[in-house]
């Protein structure tokens, strides 16, 4: 199927081709017809599945034609987000599929100034981005108007949830219009992004490309054992002997992302921290020299990193386990994008196994362990407790990897 197919106006199709874009993907080709038919949708995709686009692209046809031109605070379509990162790439996608119409977007967030953002919205906005905290401090400073929104959208619903913004997301809710479409995007259907759903929206279409916690098939999955105190080290040696150019690495703490950070860069290795002690004008600017490959190395929390859409990303490391099994998922969809291989490399101590054979189950799969050479860990990692079978690889670098001989 091609996107001239699902009922989109000429001049988006014009911005997909330029683009280069030919085929919708699953969600975008299930989730635009019912969306110009202004069906409420509830929709369950993984990041790097171009659900972006399923929501953006409607929005813009449907806001192309308007039969009343609005002036000052009124808005027409909001879309919610967790973060300033995907608030940011959301509205980047807005301009770009809607750079052959005459709509303006903009996006507005903590960490940036409130003065700007202001003077912005006075100038009208058909759709705006926002984050749940900014968006309820200018409302209750009169510096938007909800009257006219015509479409909400909650993307990464789940995340807002997790993330605590319930009670903003009911408050904004509140302050539409009755009369609204309802688009709510996650990554997976959760018992309390389903009561939301069914209390704000109509009736809502339910569409899933993936199963809850599946990841992409074309990701290869492994974990290193190795001390925790040897991390550093190991990572600095992977990155290159294996010649990496670019890797995404998640840290568990703030801190913890400062001190790996400073270790690369005194290994001679291009490397930025973003997490939620940086302002928003460094994240950006962090975000920005990664993705033009000014810097290889991005070590990143997990809050800091959602939204964050990069292509062509070869490995995501999580240099430490998530605590909640689920963020893993969350995690390694920044790789294997658009048909793309990638790798998911986790380093596991064995004291960290508990958090280990959690993502397993949550996976239904044993991930292979690769021992790198020099870097054996004082003690094994524990036996999975899941039905998988266990495999278990020595990695040297003239050889590649081999299967452990028995002893």
């Amino acid at each position: 199927m091609s996107f001239d197919k699902l009922g989109l106006n000429e001049p988006i199709l014009k911005a997909l081709k330029q683009k280069g874009y030919k085929e919708p993907s699953p969600i975008q080709a299930k989730a635009i017809p019912a969306i110009l038919e202004k069906r409420d949708v509830m929709a369950a995709a993984q990041t790097g599945t171009g659900k972006t686009a399923s929501f953006i692209l409607p929005i813009l046809h449907m806001l192309s034609n308007p039969k009343h031109k609005f002036k000052g605070h009124v808005i027409r379509a909001l879309v919610v987000t967790p973060t300033r990162e995907l608030a940011a790439q959301v509205r980047e996608s807005a301009v770009t599929y809607g750079r052959n119409l005459n709509l303006k977007s903009t996006a507005i967030y903590g960490g940036t100034s409130v003065r700007n953002q202001k003077k912005v919205l006075r100038q009208g906005v058909d759709i705006l981005v926002a984050t749940p905290g900014r968006l309820l401090d200018l409302y209750n400073q009169k510096s938007i108007d909800f009257s006219k929104v015509e479409v909400l959208v909650l993307d990464e619903a789940d995340q807002m949830l997790d993330m605590g913004f319930i009670n903003d997301i009911k408050k904004i809710m509140r302050l539409l219009p009755d009369r609204r479409q309802n688009l709510m995007f996650t990554a997976t259907f959760s018992d309390p992004f389903r009561a939301l759903a069914n209390k704000f929206s109509y009736n809502p279409l339910e569409i899933s490309v993936t199963r809850d916690n599946e990841t992409a098939e074309n990701i290869e999955h492994y974990i290193h054992p190795v001390d925790t105190s040897r991390k550093s080290e190991l990572l600095i040696h992977l990155i290159k002997t294996e010649k990496w150019k670019q890797a995404l690495v998640f840290t568990r703490t703030k801190h913890g992302a400062n001190r790996l950070t400073k270790k690369l860069i005194q290994a001679h290795i291009t490397a930025v921290a973003i997490h939620g002690n940086k302002t928003q004008n460094y994240r950006t600017r962090a975000l920005d020299d990664f993705k033009k490959n000014r810097v290889k190395i991005l070590v990143a929390t997990d809050v800091a990193a959602r939204g964050i859409d990069i292509k062509n990303m070869n490995q995501v490391i999580n240099f430490d386990l998530p605590t909640v099994a689920k963020d893993y998922v969350h995690r390694i969809g920044r790789t294997g994008r658009a048909g793309e291989s990638g790798k998911a490399i986790s380093f596991v101590s064995s004291e960290q196994f508990e958090l280990l054979d959690d993502i397993q189950k949550l996976l239904k799969q044993t991930l292979a362990q690769h021992i790198v050479d020099g870097f054996e860990p004082s003690s094994p990692i524990a036996k999975s407790t899941s039905k998988v079978g266990k495999k278990q690889r020595r990695f040297n670098k003239q050889s590649g990897y081999k299967k452990k001989k028995r002893r």
